[in-house]
């Protein structure tokens, strides 16, 4: 059995449910796409332990910024330690999650909150290098474990 780089992670509560509105539901009201709708990627699952990115406070909505109307959404995430070995694995399953959820109009960008982690350099470099990306998402050890991430275990 492996062991884990952090065992006893701290635990927050989870916010609540996104209320939606009779506009949010509507087909024909033009509905922009904003920070709490992103902030839905707070469900995917951490690879390490049973528990969701919000709940590790990896993930937080004042980190999600979103223009709608220049397609451009950013995600900034916080590794649980600062020398996590998870990091690009917990950002390439953000950046999956939105661009199978997004538009194709919008520009993703997945990076490290600065200053939280000794590799963020490198790891922000790789979430940013499409072609690293698309290379990732072809093997198939790794995609497997990017699904499990995304894998609902419960609603948020």
């Amino acid at each position: 059995m492996s062991r884990l780089e952090n065992a006893n992670p701290v635990i927050f509560q989870r916010s609540g449910d996104r209320l939606l509105t009779s506009n949010d539901e509507d087909e024909d009201v033009h509905d922009p796409i904003d920070d709490r709708e992103i902030f839905d990627i707070r469900a995917i699952n951490d690879p390490e332990h049973p528990l969701s990115l919000e709940e590790l406070n990896v993930v937080e909505q004042v980190r999600v910024q979103v223009n709608d109307a220049e397609s451009i959404v950013g995600i900034e995430f916080t590794p649980t330690i600062p020398h996590c070995s998870m990091a690009t694995l917990i950002g390439l399953s953000i950046k999956v999650k939105l661009l199978r959820s997004l538009p194709d109009r919008f520009k993703i960008d997945v990076h490290i909150t600065p200053g939280t982690h000794a590799s963020e350099e490198a790891v922000n470099k790789q979430l940013a290098d499409k072609e690293r990306v698309a290379a990732a998402l072809e093997n198939s050890s790794l995609l497997e474990v990017v699904n499990q991430c995304l894998t609902p275990t419960r609603s948020i």
